[in-house]
């Protein structure tokens, strides 16, 4: 349940150093991102991770970006997280072309929408966002049937940084932005 009053407050006005991507943000989703708020305490920490995420979302990534859309909203379900999941669903209904793999996510094993190639994507995901990680021998096996070495290196980064993403969110108690309105699991 997220708290009317989050216990460390977002900034009201951020540094200097933020002017820019608060600009970009507000050109493109009309208002600054609930994150950027928090982030903003720390930016040059926030601006070592937005140029993490810039490489992983790069024109040239080895993952498509249907799947890495597909993965991080997963992982953002997995971890919790309200703007997160608001945020990734929308990046997925985008990039799919319709809500339908957004809505089917919670149940992707059951799910007619993915392909075989998503299906061990999704599995390392879960596995790798568990605590303590429980990647198996067969999770391996099938991830190797579908990518190279080097996109599961590319995917196991995309995973790890969304999982830093998603669970700083949730313990700061950042709240969706309203970007896509889907069902976010409750916390625990």
């Amino acid at each position: 349940m997220q708290n009317d009053h989050p216990w460390i407050a977002p900034l009201k006005r951020l540094p200097f150093s933020l002017k820019l991507i608060a600009a970009m943000q507000k050109k493109h989703y009309g208002e600054v991102l609930n994150p950027t708020r928090w982030w903003g305490r720390t930016p040059g920490l926030f601006w070592l991770i937005a140029l993490f995420v810039g490489y992983l979302e790069r024109r040239r990534a080895r993952l498509a970006p249907e799947l890495r859309a597909l993965i991080m909203t997963q992982v953002s379900r997995q971890c919790r997280c309200a703007f997160c999941v608001d945020a990734n669903s929308l990046r997925l209904a985008q990039r799919s072309g319709s809500i339908d793999k957004v809505l089917a996510v919670a149940h992707w094993r059951e799910s007619a929408l993915f392909s075989d190639a998503e299906r061990a994507a999704l599995a390392y995901a879960e596995g790798m966002t568990a605590t303590p990680p429980a990647v198996d021998g067969e999770i391996k096996e099938t991830l190797l049937r579908y990518y190279s070495a080097e996109a599961i290196c590319e995917l196991t980064a995309l995973i790890a940084f969304q999982n830093l993403s998603a669970r700083y969110n949730a313990a700061l108690d950042i709240p969706a932005q309203g970007l896509c309105q889907t069902e976010v699991p409750p916390r625990a």
